[in-house]
């Protein structure tokens, strides 16, 4: 029997749009299958910010940041602790993304036409010692048209394989069941449903119109994560972090249910580091829902305060954008499953920014006008728009009232206003000491000394208690699922390993079968270790897509 194409990518967010770009590219036939209607092509990345991890740019450069390839590798392992025998993939993936992220990566994808925000954002800073978590210096590049300009490039080149002819793109195609023939996979089968004109993101029907089956040589898995998937999020929660929380956002739309990992690995193939995940603390009710339990994820500069759900400042150094796993762990042990941050007017507007495409309508429609417009104001519109209708938001002049508005939000009022008045003061006093013992204030203090957030990402250290920077603000904050850090156990050609009897990293690859973005932990099954340097989500699927797509067309006739 004649095969249908060479190769079946399955997933048509950014990771299979790259690997079919790739294959395009090598003059291979592809048949490119999603379950969602043409208008989610290129998933969860076109809801992105658009960071990219970068290591020695020209963007860092220009503000004097020294980076390096060892000192990025540094704060990879760092950061990753990787401690299992599983991690012997993903560690050597560590070292060929960030061979990539400081060699030709920002070049090959400049040459596609992507274009870059000139200051360099710095997140996860961690705030440990110097081989521990976090980045050393600034390296989260937003792409100039965020989540939909990291797609364009990949999506023009896969449009111009269907132009030429090799390219099928095959929407409303549930994948239910990969097959083998001698020993390889090179069959896929599953479920048409029926046509959709539900808007990206939002939930399409799934009713069944017919079935499919289409054969190839080789089949690359690009299906996504867990993160829509709540019950799976909770069955694989890692035992180190307590108990799950009752209560979470969703990050990504109800469709991210990551159903394919559990075919793959009943065709043979090695899931690993399950209990890997990546899921934000700052998370907040969007007030405009896409799809179901729509949260968003504040990027917060590093002078909000920080409270547990009892008014408790969480400890050194889980401020702002430091350590995004040690604040989850902190919080599930609190017996509570929300926090908050408590800030002013003079901080919301210099230092919040909302993660996703649609929330930042000036970087995403490449609008100059809008970015200086944007920095100009007094709020930000998007965060404005939340602080007027957000459910999670109490504005007010004085603490006594914020206090009031905080406990009407939860179902028991546990923040007492004296201890937090207490904290309050005690902090506004050390702003005025120039031999401060509070660390956050050195935080703040050392954060201005980048002049890319001195210029746009961090308030000049004042009293949140000065009537003249309020009015107060409080954000209820929420977990928010995002990310899998596990996955398909894939080699450097990004093939799908078999489960060995002598362990992970043992395995041999499964015949036809290969995987890559987050349905292979964004390579290797979990090149992040336990924690992520931001920034690397995007670029794995880049990186793990090219890789994937790449070694498929050189394995096929």
């Amino acid at each position: 029997m004649a095969d249908d194409a060479d190769v079946i990518v399955i997933g048509a967010g950014l990771a299979g749009l790259v690997a079919t770009a790739e294959l395009v590219d090598a003059g291979k036939k592809v048949i490119l299958l999603d379950q969602e209607p043409e208008q989610s092509l290129g998933g969860q990345a076109h809801w992105s910010f658009g960071g990219l991890f970068f290591v020695d740019s020209p963007e860092q450069r220009r503000f004097r940041v020294r980076d390096s390839r060892e000192l990025a590798m540094q704060d990879w392992l760092g950061t990753a602790g990787f401690d299992r025998p599983e991690d012997h993939w993903p560690r050597q993936w560590a070292e060929a993304y960030v061979d990539f992220a400081s060699g030709e990566k920002r070049a090959w994808l400049h040459a596609q036409g992507m274009r870059f925000f000139p200051v360099v954002g710095w997140a996860e800073r961690g705030g440990y010692d110097a081989t521990g978590h976090g980045n050393s210096v600034p390296r989260f590049h937003i792409v100039w048209g965020t989540g939909p300009g990291v797609v364009a490039p990949f999506e023009r080149r896969v449009r111009a394989g269907v132009a030429r002819g090799l390219v099928q793109l095959k929407f409303r195609h549930r994948v239910t069941g990969l097959a083998r023939t001698a020993g390889a996979v090179d069959t896929v089968t599953g479920e048409v449903l029926e046509e959709s004109g539900a808007d990206r993101g939002t939930a399409s029907s799934r009713t069944v119109a017919g079935e499919f089956s289409y054969r190839a040589q080789a089949v690359i898995v690009t299906s996504g994560g867990i993160g829509g998937n709540h019950d799976l999020v909770r069955a694989q929660w890692p035992e180190r972090l307590g108990t799950p929380p009752a209560h979470m956002l969703s990050g990504v739309p109800a469709h991210v249910d990551g159903l394919m990992l559990g075919i793959a690995e009943a065709a043979g193939g090695s899931q690993i580091n399950r209990d890997r995940m990546w899921h934000y603390t700052e998370g907040i009710q969007n007030w405009n829902p896409i799809w179901a339990k729509h949260g968003i994820r504040i990027l917060p500069g590093p002078s909000s305060l920080w409270f547990d759900a009892r008014g408790k400042r969480l400890p050194v150094p889980l401020f702002p954008g430091f350590d995004t796993l040690g604040t989850l762990d902190h919080i599930m042990k609190s017996g509570h499953d929300y926090t908050w941050f408590v800030l002013d007017q003079r901080i919301i507007g210099k230092e919040f920014a909302l993660s996703g495409s649609e929330q930042n309508p000036d970087l995403t429609g490449k609008s100059v006008t809008g970015v200086i417009g944007r920095a100009r104001a007094d709020v930000p519109a998007p965060v404005k728009a939340f602080m007027d209708q957000g459910a999670d938001f109490v504005v007010e002049k004085d603490l006594a009232s914020l206090v009031k508005g905080m406990n009407a939000l939860t179902d028991e009022p546990l923040i007492d206003e004296a201890g937090l008045r207490r904290e309050i003061v005690a902090r506004d006093r050390e702003v005025g000491n120039p031999f401060t013992k509070d660390l956050q204030v050195m935080a703040v203090r050392g954060a201005r000394n980048y002049l890319g957030d001195k210029l746009i990402r961090t308030a000049a250290p004042h009293r949140i208690l000065d009537p003249a920077a309020g009015p107060l603000i409080a954000v209820k904050l929420h977990i928010l699922t995002r990310k899998s850090l596990g996955g398909l156990e894939t080699d450097l050609s990004s093939r799908v390993l078999a489960e060995p009897a002598g362990g992970p990293g043992r395995g041999e690859p499964v015949p036809g079968l290969y995987a890559a973005g987050e349905a292979a932990g964004f390579g290797g099954g979990g090149v992040h270790g336990y924690r992520s340097l931001e920034g690397t989500f995007l670029g794995g699927c880049i990186y793990s897509g090219r890789a994937a797509g790449r070694a498929a067309a050189r394995a096929v006739d």
